[in-house]
């Protein structure tokens, strides 16, 4: 048997002892493997399970999140952090609805012209939507590579694992095979040190208590929440340095996140 017929084999066989149930796994509706896709971009799974479910509970299709005010988007969203992805998934849906007549384009070019669908998003819809063996890495896949292949390599590139990647995939389930390695990720890192540390592209997320990110949220909860809201009450919520978090204000408002009007009132 050859090396790729093995790791294959050995992939497989973990799978069937190991695999993890998430409910997004059960669904082949384009829309509700974007949604689950995008949460997970940067957020744990155990955090994704609920505002999922709560997710597409609130906006059930392309259609009723299109006409949804973004307030509405960002209040179920609040708790996942990284808000960008809740406003690129309300601009997204405008566009499949306004240009692709509420349908998910399959292609990967066009997939990634759509707001916060960067490669590797556009190439896990693919396989997970569609079920194409598109080609493509993540944390968990890199993994994988890195402790398969490359042992005693330090700053091993995704460019290095990419090959492999192509030429592992499993063409007949393309779907079930990258759960399979995404399921035997999870478990090399719990197992041993993270692989993945080995890879050129590693960073270590900083921490969120105290960050800039941790401010941009709480200024977006209070927007969401009070719709309307003052220079005051902005600083009485966030108990930090004024400057920086005027900076962070200007920044949403540069974003085009919030609006400020000439009475000096703040709103998404």
């Amino acid at each position: 048997m050859d090396t790729t017929a093995a790791f294959r084999e050995f992939i497989w066989n973990f799978y069937a002892h190991n695999k993890r149930e998430f409910a997004w796994r059960h669904v082949k509706n384009p829309y509700y493997v974007l949604v689950s896709e995008v949460m997970l971009q940067q957020t744990q799974t155990h955090r994704v399970v609920l505002k999922y479910e709560q997710f597409i509970a609130a906006f059930p299709n392309f259609e009723l999140l299109a006409a949804s005010s973004l307030r509405d988007v960002l209040s179920v969203w609040q708790g996942l952090g990284y808000y960008r992805r809740a406003r690129y998934l309300h601009q997204l849906a405008q566009i499949v609805v306004n240009e692709y007549d509420g349908v998910l384009p399959q292609d990967e070019k066009i997939l990634q012209t759509l707001p916060g669908i960067g490669p590797g998003t556009a190439g896990s819809i693919g396989a997970f939507a569609f079920n194409k063996p598109t080609i493509f890495i993540e944390t968990n896949i890199r993994a994988v590579f890195i402790h398969s292949f490359f042992h005693d390599k330090i700053g091993v590139t995704d460019k290095e694992l990419l090959p492999l990647i192509a030429a592992t995939v499993d063409h007949d389930n393309p779907r079930e095979w990258y759960y399979a390695l995404m399921d035997y990720g999870v478990w090399c890192k719990a197992q041993q040190h993270n692989p993945s540390r080995k890879s050129a592209h590693y960073t270590k997320q900083s921490k969120f208590e105290g960050s800039d990110r941790q401010i941009r949220a709480q200024i977006l909860k209070l927007i969401t929440e009070k719709e309307m809201v003052t220079h005051d009450d902005i600083l009485t919520i966030v108990d930090k340095d004024v400057v920086r978090v005027e900076k962070i204000i200007h920044k949403l408002i540069a974003e085009h996140f919030i609006e400020k009007t000439i009475n000096g009132i703040y709103s998404l």
